[in-house]
């Protein structure tokens, strides 16, 4: 939000905000300033109620533009969470679709009659993606030993099979090994890749979260005072065109987002982690590569098996006893080398958009990751006196004059001696502090999953609910057991500092105070 007054040659003026409104004022005259208890109190154009709601309005302007500022970071960050949520599932779709063309046209009526299997893989990897509590190797385990049960069933229907004797067969499985070695590699690959792309989704879906919690914390009181000083002050000296100096709104603003600053140490290694996580997406052995290899790996691992049917039967026979001949006439090994031919991988090798979502968004977290120590020069840019002679001539909370104190440090802890803004550095606030926690949770959770750990998304207190994430939203999610995190940092607790010391200056008696009157006016304009 942010007002300009214009004087028109017939001397009235106009308050240009989302509309012009043209407004007849009297002269005034300067007051006694012994009434302010704000802004400097030498001869002033402001009443007590003006002051009072001249500051209301600057905290409503400085609270806005933080709102618009982490709006737009918010909207970045859940843009870049979407792109890479929609390509991962597309990616799914794509692998499910060429594994039922192949499989149709080489495997017949083994890949027909047993669909099931193959779908409900793709539905649990489907589910696992959007923050269902899906175990991945439990999933793979229990695919394989169906398979297993439907392949063998496939191979000796001439005979008579019951549940029981099925169930016996996919015991079999980790001293058989009817698929080779495919199982346990495609195992360690499915987990490492699902798990870190998974990872990388919550972490854009934490981060956008917390910036959108931190950018509704409201000001504090001595942060409205110390922006009405800055702002509004010199209105009621009669200077409306003075610019506070650079430092001085340096000092302002890094006093007012003090907490906010405090985010800046685990923001940075949230980023940090997550480009590193990017970066295994791409490549030989990245999402792509893996998601689209699914349909052939699977289809090798059933060769695998039909070719040593004869000896695989042999021992599931010594293990589980003999079957009874009554099932079907025909032979289904012979229907099942019927179908035997290499699945190829039709899917077109992926284009170079993971390149290009992994590059974009490395990209954007490097340019994020001093985003809250920069803030306070964000919100300074437009508004502090720039040009020649600025350094004399602009507003430093007194007067036209140089402003001389030193520029204070980021961080709350870094407050404890400035002159601006009085804060309580003993008084972190409990929301900030909340949102420090998450992201420490979820750079946590980032490590673990670059050594492939899978974590469990549904216990943090503070995760994201109804805000269009995509994550565990659809009815098949389950509730499953929650994750203890570990204690993290202890709370630092400060000294208490030292009161600041308030400073009286002399004011210039005639000021020209016309333009104060508009100020009331536009206060209630702006509330209708």
């Amino acid at each position: 939000m942010s007002l300009e007054l214009t004087m028109k040659k017939d001397g009235r003026f106009n308050l240009i905000d989302d509309s012009t409104v043209s407004i007849d004022l009297p002269s005034g005259e300067a007051l006694p300033g012994e009434h302010l208890r704000i802004c400097p109190q030498g001869y002033t154009c402001c009443t007590s109620d003006m002051e009072d709601s001249l500051a209301v309005l600057s905290r409503r302007e400085m609270e806005g533009l933080l709102k618009e500022a982490g709006r737009s970071l918010h909207t970045s960050l859940t843009g870049q969470y979407k792109a890479f949520d929609g390509y991962i599932l597309e990616l799914i779709n794509r692998s499910a679709i060429s594994l039922q063309d192949t499989f149709t046209a080489t495997w017949g009526l083994t890949y027909s009659q047993n669909s099931q299997v193959f779908s409900d893989l793709y539905t649990d990897l489907r589910q696992y993606c959007r923050g269902s509590n899906v175990n991945l190797e439990e999933v793979l385990n229990e695919f394989w030993a169906r398979l297993l049960e439907k392949l063998f069933y496939q191979a000796n229907r001439q005979n008579v099979i019951g549940e029981d004797y099925l169930e016996c067969v996919s015991k079999q499985i980790e001293t058989l090994r009817p698929f080779g070695d495919i199982p346990r590699a495609m195992k360690m690959m499915v987990t490492r890749t699902f798990v870190s792309a998974r990872s990388f989704i919550r972490g854009l879906v934490v981060s956008g979260e917390v910036v959108r919690k931190v950018s509704q914390v409201q000001l504090s009181q001595e942060c409205m005072r110390a922006m009405m000083r800055m702002t509004y002050c010199p209105h009621c000296r009669g200077m409306s065109s003075a610019r506070p100096c650079a430092n001085y709104c340096s000092n302002v603003m890094k006093g007012c987002l003090a907490n906010q600053a405090d985010l800046n140490t685990e923001w940075r290694h949230l980023a940090e982690t997550m480009m590193q996580v990017a970066g295994r997406f791409d490549g030989p052995s990245g999402v792509d590569a893996v998601v689209l290899s699914l349909p052939s790996r699977i289809s090798e691992a059933m060769l695998t098996m039909t070719d040593n049917m004869e000896t695989i039967n042999s021992k599931l026979f010594q293990a589980c006893g003999n079957l009874r001949e009554g099932g079907t006439s025909s032979t289904g090994v012979d229907e099942m080398k019927r179908g035997r031919v290499t699945v190829e991988d039709r899917l077109e090798t992926s284009s170079n958009k993971m390149d290009k979502l992994v590059s974009d968004v490395t990209v954007r977290l490097r340019d994020l990751q001093s985003y809250w120590v920069s803030l306070p020069s964000l919100l300074c840019s437009d508004r502090v006196a720039t040009g020649t002679g600025a350094e004399e001539k602009c507003w430093n909370g007194m007067s036209r004059a140089r402003y001389l104190p030193e520029v204070m440090g980021d961080g709350l802890a870094s407050q404890i001696n400035n002159p601006e803004v009085e804060i309580d550095i003993t008084k972190p606030d409990m929301t900030i502090r909340q949102q420090i926690m998450q992201l420490k949770i979820m750079t946590h959770r980032l490590k673990n999953a670059l050594n492939g750990q899978d974590v469990d998304f549904q216990d943090t207190s503070d995760d994201v609910s109804g805000s269009g994430s995509g994550m565990c939203t659809e009815e098949t999610c389950s509730k499953g057991p929650r994750l203890v995190e570990p204690i993290t940092d202890r709370p630092v607790h400060y000294p208490y500092p030292p009161e600041n010391k308030k400073v009286k200056a002399l004011a210039n008696q005639n000021l020209p105070c016309v333009t104060i009157y508009l100020l009331p006016l536009l206060i209630l304009l702006l509330r209708r």
